[in-house]
């Protein structure tokens, strides 16, 4: 049974499933405006981990996320470059999908919905709220009366008193509301903005409405799992939860968040000048994909998560391993996706992963099951096929990729290094050897000499 912290209880629960077989799951998704960060990376690949479980777990999945494609930033670069608000969000959608789905092997949603494409069911969910009295207009905008919604900080686990303390940093200060929790579900026409109609004059909607209205709209009342970062569970979760409270709208069963990532001690930002964005991760080093992935996996999703140097060094270093094992294997002619299974592995990956997904036990497993299909292959034990084919799909399930192949090329010249290496270390030339072998080296080739022969990879 799969068993998730779910925040609005504070306590890890089996999974909330709708529908036997199925899970229905919301991740909120970027607003496309600038370069995607390590931030944006953690919460996609936090429910990509999700996602994948899941399916390996047997389970079918609709994935929905969002792309915010209106709001207060895109307008404010539409007007600094001179461009139109849908040329700027199209052309950030474009660089995140890159660098997320592309770079960084996430599973694309099976829904991913523009806030743009879903105005009109906003403007009709908010007037269901107008028309039972939570919600009013004035000359600002449509607004929920917060005080009307029973629980409206129970996501936080905080009382209305509590929320009101603390409003003026973390809510819209409008003294045309009557409360100061009170938050726009439409905002009134401004100057140079773009505008749709509705039937309190013409304007745009407010950024919670946009996820309550798409996530029930494609994935249905009670739907399973709403996820997301902590830093949305207030004010934007809270509100999307009350705004379908009000409405009389069965919501998320279920709520996941993931933790903050910190870089150098302190929490990401632009302000403190820590802020790396994934390009720029992605283009120190080949191989940083994968690293980030693993990195990411060592450490449980409601942890924050320190990320420096010598974390993604660390994280190279083991996704080296992973690939030395499918070589080896490869070498000594075993399959990496035999029939056979180890059963004692897969039963302890499992039980860490029910239990609110728990990664870092989950890489222990597979580096364990590595571990021992190294030691199979070198004494050519009859386990070494179903430990390689294991550790294989363990980390498949993670969406960890196996680089199965050398790279493709003419390696005529370095294939015949190697064999004149091994020729000379066989006549006991090891000065010859050595010089081959420095030689080798600094074309960026590593040899690893096995019992089935030597074999060579690209450092």
């Amino acid at each position: 049974m799969i068993r998730l912290f779910d925040t609005l209880t504070g306590a890890v629960r089996p999974l909330a499933q709708r529908d036997e077989g199925k899970v229905s799951l919301y991740a909120c998704g970027p607003t496309v405006y600038d370069h995607p960060h390590l931030g944006h990376a953690r919460q996609a690949m936090t429910y990509d981990f999700m996602r994948r479980y899941f399916e390996w777990r047997g389970l079918e999945v609709h994935h929905a996320a969002n792309v915010t494609d209106i709001d207060d930033n895109i307008i404010n670069r539409a007007k600094r470059e001179g461009s139109t608000e849908s040329a700027v969000a199209a052309e950030w959608k474009a660089v995140y999908d890159e660098a997320i789905f592309e770079r960084l092997n996430i599973l694309r949603p099976h829904d991913r919905p523009h806030a743009t494409e879903f105005v009109a069911q906003m403007v009709e969910f908010i007037e269901t709220l107008v028309d039972n009295g939570t919600a009013y207009a004035n000359e600002s905008g449509v607004y929920l009366r917060v005080h009307l919604v029973e629980g409206y900080g129970d996501l936080v686990h905080r009382s209305l008193e509590e929320l009101r303390e603390g409003a003026g940093a973390r809510v819209d200060v409008d003294d045309n509301k009557e409360d100061p929790l009170d938050f726009a579900l439409w905002k009134a026409a401004k100057p140079g903005e773009p505008v749709w109609p509705s039937p309190w004059g013409d304007g745009r909607p407010g950024w919670h409405i946009e996820c309550v209205a798409m996530s029930l709209g494609i994935l249905g009342d009670g739907f399973d799992l709403h996820g997301g970062g902590t830093d949305l569970a207030f004010p934007h979760h809270t509100n999307e939860r009350a705004e379908a409270i009000a409405a009389g709208r069965d919501f998320a069963q279920h709520w996941v968040h993931n933790a903050m990532l910190n870089i150098g001690g302190e929490k990401m930002s632009k302000s403190l000048g820590n802020y790396t964005t994934i390009g720029a991760l992605l283009d120190e080093h080949p191989d940083n994909g994968r690293a980030l992935r693993l990195a990411l996996l060592q450490t449980h999703y409601r942890k924050v998560m320190e990320l420096n140097p010598a974390v993604m060094e660390q994280a190279r270093e083991g996704v080296k391993r992973l690939d030395a094992m499918a070589r080896k294997a490869t070498s000594a002619g075993v399959p990496l996706d035999g029939p056979e299974r180890d059963t004692g592995a897969i039963t302890a990956f499992t039980t860490a992963m029910d239990d609110d997904l728990g990664t870092p036990e989950g890489v222990a497993t597979m580096f364990e099951t590595i571990r021992r299909a190294n030691a199979a292959l070198d004494v050519g034990d009859d386990t070494a096929g179903a430990l390689v084919a294991t550790a294989v799909e363990l980390a498949e399930a993670m969406g960890l990729e196996v680089q199965r192949t050398k790279p493709t090329g003419d390696d005529t010249d370095i294939d015949a290094l190697v064999v004149a290496r091994t020729q000379a270390r066989a006549e006991k030339d090891f000065v010859e050897a050595d010089r081959i072998r420095d030689e080798l080296t600094a074309l960026g080739i590593t040899v690893e000499d096995t019992p089935n022969g030597p074999i060579w990879h690209r450092s």
